[in-house]
């Protein structure tokens, strides 16, 4: 009897009404500890750590437009004739689908506005997703213990992409159909099954009959799903794992340096969701984009021209359009007497994307592999400071943009009044030299600023001032950096050339040989950081002592 009434006595009961419901749902979910648990995890605060939290917003939007937008979408491809609002398209035959993003345009209050978001925020996910992708590799994010969450995000950006080609294809009007008829002529070269796999997407010949219902269930469905399991396990790694931070005083590999989950950066990004919430509906409000009425609906005999897809998707047309298809370069093949074997159109649509791809899930193996570092790393770099790796960063960069480029060929051409053939010729040798052109003069760069902080560090920041000393020497006074800045430009990894070392049977493998060249290509160039013992000698220098009497014996004169 007496414990029941201590027990009582020791329950907390809340005073007010919402605390009272806060208090039987911590009672039956715990959500007390796992506030206490996550809620006091402390983040860092830089600019840059701001793109993942832009992809994920931009998700956000899109789901809740989205979601709006399939109450008034029929995917269908029955044929139907217009008979909405939109006078140019009265009696014209179309398919149901197309018929229906008509409506939503034109005749549902805030259709076309939330047409244009879902659009926006689609291609804000897949730049933001992007973007955050190279702050990630050109500061060494992904390295021990977060590869597994480099491989997350690449998945992510794979998804991003396939929600925006089959988004971009649902409402069947002639400018997606034109990307589907290439999507069928990629699927159909692929050998042997190729051409059932077309079958089957398609339900029959192309256009078939079922490929906007089957790339609607794609779209608001699965792709969907596997991208918010994505995000739970990026967003469960990142917590686990603790946040990673720019180097600077007090921060170190055991510890991160920012501010707490709650309320501080909740209440910040909170605020920076309505920010992005509001960038997007301006831009949906003010920029008409994908404008489907003025192509009309899909129909297989026409040719459009001047047309390009998304710039997502963009860059596998322009791998398409730079591919030479006649002599002496001949891609198709019939073997064995009855099977082609087109390589012409499978080689440009699957090749660049499985080299870039390939690449960026392989390579934070390729450099720990190459390196021999298997420790854990929460301090990121300056990119300046892995010259290497940030070439490589801008070569795919470069690789991608010439692609890109080329999607555009024939505008290029059309507006600067130019020949599409030189066009075509001149993106095909940058294809090659570009990416290569461009590891170099990133590397040259990023050499020259560590050679320039190295100098900075050691004599200080030119003033512009020219001093003469008591001897007569005229000498330019160096103001020393703060110790911040000095941190950060002292303070860095800088991996040496590991040699290719024997195992243990005393004989040196193949593959250490090759690992001891990749080495010496990524490291043979290093800087190395400022020692403290160089660093205490610089300061302590006769000259610097000589500046300083100088500039004292100015200062009292002036006064």
């Amino acid at each position: 009897m007496s414990t029941t009434t201590t027990d009582q006595r020791n329950t907390y009961v809340a005073p007010t009404a919402v605390g009272k419901m806060a208090d039987f749902v911590d009672q039956r979910v715990g959500g007390s500890a796992m506030v206490k648990e996550f809620g006091r995890k402390i983040f860092p605060d830089h600019w840059s750590f701001m793109f993942g939290e832009v992809a994920l917003y931009s998700f956000v939007i899109l789901l809740l437009s989205g979601t709006f937008l399939t109450f008034w979408f029929n995917p269908s491809m029955a044929e139907t004739h217009y008979a909405g609002s939109y006078v140019p398209m009265k009696g014209v035959e179309m398919s149901v689908a197309y018929q229906s993003s008509l409506d939503i345009s034109f005749d549902i209050r805030g259709g076309l506005f939330m047409r244009q978001v879902h659009h926006w925020a689609a291609l804000l996910f897949v730049a933001s997703n992007a973007v955050h992708m190279l702050r990630v590799f050109f500061t060494g994010a992904f390295r021990k213990p977060r590869e597994l969450n480099w491989v997350v995000g690449c998945v992510l950006l794979i998804l991003g992409l396939a929600a925006g080609f089959t988004g971009y294809s649902l409402p069947d009007d002639l400018l997606s159909g034109n990307g589907l008829r290439i999507i069928d002529g990629v699927i159909k070269a692929i050998p042997l099954v190729g051409t059932y796999i077309s079958f089957f997407l398609f339900g029959g010949e192309f256009p078939g009959t079922h490929i906007i219902s089957r790339l609607f269930t794609l779209h608001i469905l699965l792709i969907p799903a596997i991208i918010l399991l994505m995000i739970a396990v990026h967003l469960f790694m990142v917590v686990l794992h603790k946040h990673t931070q720019y180097p600077g005083p007090g921060r170190k590999e055991t510890n991160v340096v920012g501010y707490p989950v709650g309320p501080i950066y909740a209440a910040k990004a909170g605020g920076f969701f309505f920010i992005v919430f509001g960038v997007i509906a301006l831009m949906a409000a003010a920029f008409t984009i994908n404008p489907i009425w003025n192509y009309g609906p899909y129909d297989p005999s026409p040719v459009s021209a001047g047309t390009q897809p998304d710039w997502y998707i963009g860059w596998v047309d322009g791998a398409l359009r730079l591919m030479p298809g006649t002599w002496p370069w001949h891609w198709e093949f019939v073997l064995f007497g009855n099977w082609t074997l087109t390589l012409n159109v499978l080689l440009p649509a699957l090749g660049p994307a499985l080299v870039l791809f390939t690449v960026m899930f392989l390579y934070p193996w390729i450099e720990r592999w190459v390196t021999k570092d298997d420790r854990e790393h929460h301090i990121l770099d300056r990119p300046r400071n892995a010259p290497t790796r940030t070439a490589i960063g801008v070569a795919g960069v470069v690789y991608y943009c010439v692609l890109w480029a080329a999607a555009s060929s024939d505008l290029i051409a059309t507006h600067f009044h130019v020949s599409l053939n030189d066009v075509t010729y001149w993106l095909r040798a940058l294809f090659f030299i570009g990416p290569i052109l461009g590891f170099i003069v990133a590397r040259r760069i990023a050499l020259a600023l560590q050679r320039k902080d190295r100098e900075i560090a050691l004599h200080g920041r030119e003033t512009g001032r020219v001093v003469r000393l008591p001897h007569g020497e005229f000498i330019e006074v160096h103001e020393p950096v703060d110790r911040y800045r000095l941190y950060r430009m002292v303070n860095f990894d800088s991996p040496q050339v590991l040699e290719a070392r024997p195992g243990r049977n005393g004989k040196v493998s193949g593959a250490e040989r090759v690992r001891g060249r990749v080495s010496r290509f990524f490291f043979e160039d290093r800087v190395a950081p400022v020692t403290p013992a160089e660093l205490e000698a610089a300061h302590s220098h006769h000259g610097h002592d000589e500046i300083e009497t100088a500039e004292a014996e100015r200062a009292s004169i002036g006064r």
